[in-house]
């Protein structure tokens, strides 16, 4: 068995569909104790806002996955129509812990993106709108099965993409992101970090870990390394290679790549390389 098979063996999901049809002008939709929300846009544009401050205008068919379902609303211009359907996902407490808390705050998976997880959506809210017996069986087994692609989908894309999308959707955070990736050899100290963006150091590192899913300099060390691997690729040596990347020399870079990876700089490589 996999490892992700054995840590989704007892995977018991329950859901309820809770709204669908057209939507126009200014929806909110409340937290609930225990349960993620799942929005599946059909058609149409809206504008996707937290109480925390992210953004997001979505104009294509997209699933948007809420893990921990917190409070949030759905903007339509009055001079247009978006079609929607809304679910909450209730998790065992256990399995909020072991799965939830350890996902972006929220996902935003284009249809074309990810077939197969938006197809399962599409399963999940085609069979709550049946008077088949088995009905609703069969839809939290279908959430069983959208839970594990979701998190395929999220160790295919990876972590650190679906963070950036997070925080880069976020007013207060995405500067910052930005300055992270364009400077990434700067000295970044938490300190740093949070007064550029005008917060405590506290404040700061909470809603950075509740954002992206990790404290900030996991996160820089994370970016690093994922820009050393890309630059290693370009046949650069190891030594520039680190000061690019905020290390001051090559031992500093293959210490992160031993501990993250398991291998040194020139082994990673050389395993890329390898027909």
């Amino acid at each position: 068995m996999d490892s992700l098979s054995e840590l989704l063996q007892d995977l018991d999901l329950n859901a309820e569909v809770f709204f669908s049809g057209s939507l126009c002008g200014l929806q909110a939709f409340d937290a609930q104790e225990k349960a993620g929300q799942l929005h599946f846009l059909k058609s149409g544009t809206m504008v996707f806002t937290t109480d925390q401050g992210h953004r997001v205008v979505l104009n294509r068919a997209s699933v948007i996955f809420l893990p921990e379902g917190g409070n949030h609303h759905i903007q339509v211009e009055d001079s247009h129509e978006a079609e929607l359907v809304c679910a909450s996902i209730k998790f065992q407490p256990h399995q909020k812990a072991a799965l939830v808390d350890n996902l972006p705050k929220f996902l935003f998976i284009d249809v074309e993106e990810d077939p197969e997880v938006s197809h399962t959506a599409k399963l999940i809210f085609n069979e709550a709108f049946t008077e088949k017996q088995g009905r609703q069986l069969v839809i939290n087994r279908l959430c069983d099965v959208f839970m594990v692609q979701i998190l395929r989908h999220v160790m295919v894309t990876g972590t650190l993409e679906l963070s950036l999308l997070a925080g880069s959707a976020h007013p207060a955070l995405a500067p910052l992101i930005k300055s992270l990736q364009e400077r990434p050899e700067d000295d970044w100290t938490v300190e740093g970090m949070a007064d550029s963006v005008a917060m405590s150091r506290s404040k700061f590192a909470a809603l950075f870990k509740e954002t992206l899913g990790k404290a900030p300099m996991d996160y820089l060390t994370d970016l690093r390394l994922a820009m050393a691997q890309g630059l290693l690729q370009k046949n650069r040596p190891v030594g520039l290679v680190a000061n690019d990347v905020g290390y001051d020399n090559a031992s500093s870079l293959a210490r992160v790549f031993k501990k993250r990876l398991g291998k040194t700089p020139k082994q990673w490589l050389k395993e890329r390389l390898l027909p």
